[in-house]
């Protein structure tokens, strides 16, 4: 499982971590594949595209998963 570390932002968008992992092209993608409820986040489904993602949360995608870290 990978790490992905906010450094000093308190959180990231839910899109945004897709895109900076590399599980989607573009936003408009990422945006799209949460909408179909394609993600998810501590194990529960998340169609919110700009939900915030904190420390020690874990997101899924198609196989992958990332644990995000202050």
């Amino acid at each position: 499982m990978a790490t992905f570390f906010l450094g000093k932002h308190p959180h990231v968008e839910l899109c945004d971590l897709l895109k900076l992992e590399g599980w989607a092209e573009s936003g408009a993608q990422a945006k799209i594949v949460i909408a179909d409820g394609q993600v998810q986040v501590d194990g529960a489904t998340e169609t919110r595209k700009r939900c915030k993602i904190v420390a020690g949360q874990t997101v899924t995608f198609a196989g992958y998963s990332v644990t995000v870290a202050a």
